[in-house]
Formats: structure tokens, sequence, C-alpha cells
């Protein structure tokens, strides 16, 4: 896989920029948790100014597991392809093991107490779809004004 240029150490909203120009797919998935956090905010600010403090709690809860079980995911992976041993580091392991046991249990925790609304902690676990919708929209767009979009891999050639 070829090295973007981001250590699986950094945290999701870090500012490391890929070696490549702006329209790879390699730097759409490097801004991709930024997406993320900006739907998240946006939905949230929303929530907010529509009066509805519960449902923003919710959905701020929702949008956060989601955005950390998206961190690990990626730390995750990258950390198998950077591997030399051919293995992961089990800590990483046991957190994409977690990913969805605290999801889960985010959701069964609020929903049993009613501490906050568990449909709006529900919407927020779908916050990286959201963000992943609008990078596809970004990148169609950007290969329909016919600039195409390219790998690190192809651009290197």
């Amino acid at each position: 896989m070829p090295e973007t240029g981001k250590s699986p150490q950094q945290g999701p909203l870090s500012d490391a920029k890929p070696e490549a120009s702006g329209w790879t797919i390699d730097s759409m998935l490097a801004r991709l948790p930024r997406s993320i956090a900006g739907v998240s905010a946006a939905t949230v600010l929303a929530s907010l100014l529509a009066g509805q403090m519960r449902f923003a709690a919710g959905l701020a809860l929702g949008c956060g597991v989601a955005l950390l079980g998206y961190w690990w995911l990626q730390r995750g992976i990258q950390a198998a392809f950077d591997s030399a041993r051919g293995r992961a580091p089990i800590g990483l392991l046991v957190r994409l093991v977690l990913r969805y046991p605290v999801a889960i249990g985010a959701v069964l925790l609020f929903d049993r107490t009613g501490w906050l609304p568990a449909r709006a902690v529900m919407a927020g676990l779908f916050a990286p779809l959201a963000g992943v919708l609008i990078a596809c929209v970004m990148l169609a767009a950007h290969g329909l004004r016919g600039k195409g979009v390219t790998t690190e891999a192809t651009e290197a050639r």
C-alpha cells in the first residue's frame, strides 16, 4: 500500500496531508475524519438551534462514538498494512473488536435509562456514512468536470 504520509498514531482530526495532490482518492480518505466531524458539528448545531437540547446531546454522543470507532478502524487498518511483522498490534485488534459492543452499549444504555433519546444516539452513529457520501459526491463532481481522480500509485507513474 502506498505511503499516505499519515502515521497511525495521529488523531482523527489531524492536519497531516498526503504527499500527492488534493484530488486523489488517498487525499480524500485523509480528509474523511474532518468531513465526519463537520457533519457531526453541523447536525448538533442545527438541533441546538431548533431548541432540541436533549436530542442534540444524544446526537453528539452518537457522533462521538462513531468518530472514535472510525478512528480505531482507520488506525487498525493502517497498522496492519504498515506492520513489518505481518500482524497488527493486539491492542488495536482488541479495539476493533470492541467497536460494535461500544456502539450498541451506548444506544442500549441511553434507551434503557432514558437519559438521552436513543434515536438521537442512533442517528449520530450514522455520521461516518454522511461523511463518506459527501466525499463521494465531491469526487464524482470533480470527475464529471473532466479533471479525473487518481490514486497516489497512478500519480507516481
